[in-house]
């Protein structure tokens, strides 16, 4: 055979290899987030809260309680998270946000939010408002032609 052709199939078998791999790992990890999303889902609990803060910072720079950090992988202890600082009943409380939720949330406003533990992960209805739902971004040429025409 010649070499070029060698040299063809190995990468192949190489690349094939990878993606099997790729497929196990990642069949692997989809089924422990619906395994978390379960508990999360079947732990919340709906709470009126006084928004305070928020801020997307590190977990370390957060004020969480050591058990939150010391359960935490260590490569997402330096990674910014969304935070927000709330008033809970009498309590002062620092709790973790969905992403998607975070845009949502108004700054010193009251809200009926979802929580499981200290996390956030919905905002029910907002005390004497509407519940602002932020417009997506452009994405690509139509962002950067639109900023010029304007």
């Amino acid at each position: 055979m010649q070499p070029w052709l060698i040299v063809l199939l190995v990468i192949a078998a190489i690349l094939l290899a990878a993606f099997i791999a790729l497929m196990i790992f990642g069949n692997k990890m989809r089924k422990k987030q619906d395994a978390q999303q379960e508990q999360i889902e079947a732990a919340k609990q709906t709470m009126s809260m006084l928004i305070i803060d928020k801020k997307k910072m590190k977990l370390k720079e957060a004020g969480l309680p050591k058990m939150v950090l010391e359960q935490t992988p260590k490569y997402l202890r330096s990674s910014k998270m969304p935070i927000v600082k709330a008033k809970i009943g009498p309590r002062v409380m620092t709790l973790m946000c969905d992403p998607k939720v975070f845009e949502t949330i108004p700054v010193k406003a009251e809200i009926k939010a979802e929580v499981s533990g200290i996390y956030i992960t919905g905002v029910k209805s907002v005390r004497g408002g509407k519940l602002v739902v932020p417009e997506p971004k452009k994405k690509g040429l139509k962002r950067f032609f639109g900023k010029k025409n304007k």
